[in-house]
């Protein structure tokens, strides 16, 4: 059947696969990393396909996304891929053509790594430069976190690998609730209600029923009407804001970050996990965030200090125990660590492996 000329839905993703792995599709029999940032494939045919990752940040013009389709040309057939963490893939046959591309995106300021037992890139929201409710930005602390961190890119040193996650908000836009460190930004304080001018602004119906706890009632403030907020029911998520310009979320004393740790999505070894609050508030300090940046290394050389061969933070977490986690890293228990929504982590079913008889 000839293909149909459609601009309904996505193209059919062989289309646009290098003919290498058309060819061998379903013929890979192992892979193995022979160098920080690079992967070779190896098919059942002897066929080779040689993978060489680096860093990209989550926002690039044009003119980048132009200086890696001339790389692709050059190099790769004109083959690339960008991951979900960001990273750029360039997809080669010919294993020449490796050095001389690294030597390229080196020069281009874009380190070759984040495979194997190394951080990868850090996948993130959109922060301040677009999002109307983040709590905090995305593209300048996973800047600045990556900086901080990057010989631990560009090796293989640590005990397995990690991945990071960065969220500006509880939304979660970034997955941070499976990621061995997720830095989470949080609102600590309610809307701020612009009673003068929101009954012009807004429909309170709409606005009443964005929220998902019920926080929201109205009132009538003489010849007005408006809205309060419980804010023992507040989850500061910013639906309002959404609907209602007139109760603005953003604060810039009471808004930070927080550090959660332990997630994966892997189910190698154990069952996909949760991430788990370590260090509740970190004050925004833009442009370098030193204190986030400091705390998210001091987790890592911890665990990497500690861990067995492959074993993921949480994994590692679970075998020394929490509280001697935090008696290690230095951080102090507070109240937000109490867990009040633990029988959710307990009963959801978050792996695909079978449990028989249970």
């Amino acid at each position: 059947m000839a293909e149909r000329l459609t601009d309904i839905g996505p193209p059919h993703y062989e289309k646009y696969l290098p003919p290498i792995i058309k060819e061998n599709y379903g013929k890979w029999k192992r892979h193995e990393i022979p160098q920080p940032g690079v992967v070779v494939h190896t098919s059942e045919t002897g066929d080779k396909l040689f993978t060489v990752r680096a860093g990209s940040p989550r926002l690039i013009s044009n003119d980048k996304l132009r200086d890696f389709a001339d790389l692709a040309d050059k190099y790769s057939d004109g083959y690339l891929r960008f991951t979900s963490r960001n990273n750029v893939e360039f997809l080669l046959t010919d294993e020449s053509k490796i050095e001389p591309l690294k030597k390229d995106l080196e020069a281009m300021g874009h380190p070759v790594g984040g495979m194997g037992n190394a951080i990868s890139n850090i996948v993130h929201t959109q922060g301040w430069v677009h999002c109307h409710s983040a709590a905090t930005d995305a593209s300048g602390i996973v800047k600045a976190v990556m900086d901080d961190l990057h010989e631990y890119f560009v090796s293989t040193k640590l005990p397995g690998k990690i991945r990071i996650a960065l969220a500006c908000c509880l939304n979660m836009c970034g997955a941070v609730h499976c990621s061995d460190i997720a830095i989470l930004g949080v609102h600590r304080r309610p809307p701020i209600i612009d009673h003068q001018n929101l009954d012009k602004v807004c429909e309170i119906p709409n606005l009443i029923a964005s929220c998902p706890t019920a926080a929201i009632r109205p009132i009538t403030m003489g010849d007005k009407k408006s809205v309060e907020v419980i804010e023992e029911q507040c989850m500061f998520c910013a639906n309002c804001y959404t609907v209602c310009p007139a109760m603005p979320l953003n604060n810039p004393i009471n808004d930070g970050v927080s550090i959660w740790v332990g997630g994966k999505v892997s189910n190698a070894r154990t069952t996909p996990m949760f991430s788990k609050l370590a260090i509740p508030f970190i004050p925004n300090n833009p442009p370098r965030w030193p204190e986030v940046t400091e705390a998210v290394r001091n987790i890592v050389e911890l665990w990497a200090a500690n861990a067995k061969p492959f074993e993921r933070i949480g994994e590692w977490i679970n075998r020394i125990t929490w509280p001697r986690f935090f008696e290690m890293a230095g951080i102090e228990f507070q109240k937000e660590h109490i867990d009040d929504f633990k029988h959710a982590g307990l009963t959801y079913h978050r792996t695909a492996q079978l449990l028989h008889g249970k």
